[in-house]
């Protein structure tokens, strides 16, 4: 009791207690779903009808479609170009796939197994004839096949100690099929949209005749224009609620997908100093004594020079040397030596020596048969026994199949090897190749006691070949040069640090400031230059103010040095007023010349007082004019959509003015008509009525379009790539 007494005489201070514990409960709660919300938002790539997509979703998808382009193409790997297209085609593809789901959804349009299982078991799906699926002669898809594949990956995934190269095989061929598996269902989808769609737009039987009427009736008539030019542009200055009035009549032409920027930035290229060109050019000196020397190893000396080009020790096609020694190989006699000499268009010193030059077939077809052994000599046993029999007249595939080979004719071309690293074997096999005669048999010797016997069937188209030895160094620059460089820049950017300042002094301190507009989000690069990432990033960055100057970035191949500066930035939805004033003052301009002009041709009331007009042209004849064309006038130099208008309208006889097009006012008279005898008969009813609809399905075609526009759609690949 004294103890609950004691507890109760403190009430008020534990409710105060407890109420503060609560309270710090309930806050440390916030705080992590703050921080969680935060880490979601960071992680957020991009947002479609508020659906979000973070980056390990988005590099999930990249994933899955590079491992189907490695599969298919037999790649390895991708450079980063090549990935960025990746990225550029998944990101792509999946907004489109947001768009038409959410439609789909809402009209309750869905792709069902049983329909896949069809377009399946139907095969003519294009998407199908890509898989590896296909019958053998044929070449269409065969559905037997996939499903003994089906069949074989599942057995395979219930076996343990499967050999790891079938298992990624089966693997990879199975995600390919799902991958492929998923875009029919998704095109399947949006052709039921698309077609749903397309039904809803018909041809009324006014619309039909009218349709007729525009193709079929033609009018020849007689025209004087008065162009835009006999106006100085001095004499119709807009003002600016003019141009504002302008830019709110057409601002849907405004309208932005994406944030934009505009910057302006100094771009410094590292380039070698004299002691570097001289260091350079003193190793090259020895190298090319070292390459003249007799017995030279050609192959080892070029491995060591450091050239970007490799020896190749085959001949191989001028196409395949680089273009500026291609274009004087000619000029070089067989033995002799050039260089080193610097080339100015790449900036590099260069060797080149030309070790031979012949005449031999650009492709070869053949057949082979791949011979080894436990040894060289056992080898060596099974070649001649073959050769001995081929000799004797038994057909080469039938040989081939007894050591589990097929020995089929294939081709092989120069581009297949020319710019390939060839190993040993590779070189003896080529060469051994471009040396035998039509319908010969040859053994080659191979390493690793193996022998390839070859039979040539075909040579074809006799080329011209060179086998070089090539050293092609750039004049790189050393790192007391690029410290220098980085130094010097650095220091100009401490001393000015705002936008005003920087440009201010930049030529006198040597450097230039260059400007871009409207740079976007889903552009991946700064002033055309590679590994921008980081600059890109800060340019985009909500906390990149109007004003700001980046860090010195490094970039290209380590051999620039970048500055941003921001100078406007627009997240909104459409371009601003200023951003386009040169667009819409042109606008403004065409509009008060053509109403000036309307005001002076309204005086004329025939074709003859308008020719007399000042500025006027002569009057012209233009014939077959149909409402379904624009009209091209040859003293305009201009096709006018207008005018096809008008001339519809406009009867035989009759005189029209103040048309307003492209590049003037026109006025002309209808001289003559013709409908070519055409009638509107069922048959051009039905006809009519199917232009009509076409073309209101190809306007609607645009969908993707509208949809894109209303999805509220953000992109934030930028922040990541």
């Amino acid at each position: 009791m004294a103890t609950l007494q004691k507890i109760r005489s403190k009430g008020a201070l534990l409710i105060l207690f407890v109420g503060l514990a609560l309270f710090a409960f309930i806050a440390e709660e916030a705080v992590r779903s703050l921080s969680s919300s935060r880490t979601e938002s960071h992680q957020r790539i991009g947002n479609v009808y508020g659906n979000n997509l973070n980056i390990q979703e988005f590099n999930d998808l990249v994933d899955e479609y590079t491992d189907v382009l490695k599969f298919t193409s037999g790649t390895d790997n991708l450079s980063e170009e090549q990935m960025q297209q990746v990225r550029d085609q998944v990101w792509q593809t999946y907004v489109q796939n947001e768009l038409l789901n959410h439609e789909a959804e809402e009209l309750g349009l869905t792709v069902t197994d049983a329909e896949m299982q069809d377009i399946i078991k139907n095969g003519q799906n294009p998407m199908l004839a890509q898989t590896p699926f296909r019958n053998q002669q044929t070449g269409a898809f065969d559905v037997e096949q996939l499903n003994q594949f089906l069949t074989q990956y599942n057995a395979m995934k219930g076996q343990a100690g499967q050999p790891a190269e079938a298992v990624s095989y089966y693997t990879q061929m199975y995600n390919y099929w799902k991958f492929i598996e998923k875009n029919i269902r998704q095109q399947t989808l949006a052709q039921k949209f698309q077609g749903l769609l397309g039904k809803s737009f018909f041809a009324n039987p006014v619309s039909a005749e009218n349709a007729f009427k525009g193709s079929r009736l033609e009018k020849d008539v007689l025209i004087v224009s008065l162009p835009y030019t006999s106006i100085k542009d001095d004499e119709v200055k807009p003002d600016a609620k003019e141009l504002t009035a302008k830019y709110n009549e057409l601002k849907d032409l405004f309208r932005l997908q994406e944030p934009i920027r505009d910057i302006k930035y100094i771009d410094v290229a590292v380039k070698a100093s004299k002691a570097d060109r001289d260091e350079i050019n003193a190793e090259m000196q020895e190298i090319a004594k070292q390459m003249a020397a007799e017995g030279a190893d050609l192959a080892n000396i070029i491995r060591k020079s450091g050239s970007t080009v490799a020896y190749h020790a085959l001949p191989v096609r001028r196409a395949a040397l680089p273009s500026d020694i291609a274009a004087q190989i000619d000029s070089i006699a067989v033995g002799q030596q050039k260089g080193p000499y610097l080339n100015a268009q790449d900036n590099t010193q260069n060797i080149v020596r030309l070790i031979a030059k012949t005449t031999l077939p650009d492709s070869i077809q053949f057949r082979q048969i791949g011979v080894s052994g436990i040894d060289e000599a056992a080898a060596q046993k099974t070649a001649d026994s073959i050769m001995t029999v081929l000799a004797a007249g038994v057909p080469f595939d039938s040989i081939a199949k007894k050591f589990n080979q097929t020995g089929e004719e294939q081709w092989i071309s120069s581009a297949q090897y020319e710019n390939a690293t060839l190993d040993d074997n590779n070189q003896k096999f080529i060469n051994a190749l471009n040396s035998q005669a039509l319908g010969t048999t040859q053994q080659v010797k191979l390493n690793g006691n193996a022998i390839a016997i070859l039979r040539v069937t075909d040579r074809r188209a006799p080329v011209e070949k060179y086998q070089v030895a090539i050293v092609k160094r750039p004049l790189d620059f050393s790192n007391d040069t690029f410290n220098k460089t980085f130094n010097d820049f650095s220091q100009f950017i401490a001393s000015n640090k705002t936008i005003e300042e920087i440009e201010a002094n930049a030529l006198k301190a040597g450097y230039m400031v260059q400007q871009r507009e409207g740079l976007s989000a889903s552009e991946h690069n700064v002033a055309g230059l590679s590994a921008t990432r980081e600059a890109f990033r800060w340019i985009f960055n909500n906390d990149t103010k109007v004003g700001d100057v980046s860090d010195i970035y490094t970039v290209g191949n380590n051999d620039h040095l970048l500055v941003v500066m921001v100078t406007d930035k627009n997240d909104g939805e459409y371009r601003t007023e200023e951003s386009v004033k040169d667009f819409i003052t042109s606008e403004v301009i065409r509009d008060k010349k053509a109403a000036k002009l309307q005001e002076m041709m309204a005086s004329a009331n025939d074709l003859a007082a308008a020719a007399k007009l000042t500025g006027a042209t002569a009057i012209d004849t233009v014939r077959h004019i149909t409402f379904g064309a624009p009209v091209f006038i040859q003293s305009a130099g201009a096709s006018e959509s207008a005018l096809a208008g008008a001339v519809a309208k406009t009867a035989k006889g009759s005189f029209a003015k103040g048309v307003k097009g492209n590049s003037g006012v026109y006025a002309f008279q209808v001289i003559n008509e013709s409908n070519n005898g055409a009638k509107f008969d069922d048959a051009a009813k039905k006809m009519a009525g199917n232009q009509v609809a076409q073309q209101a399905m190809r306007a609607a075609s645009r969908f993707m379009q509208e949809l894109y526009e209303k999805a509220g759609i953000q992109d934030k690949r930028y922040m990541f790539y």
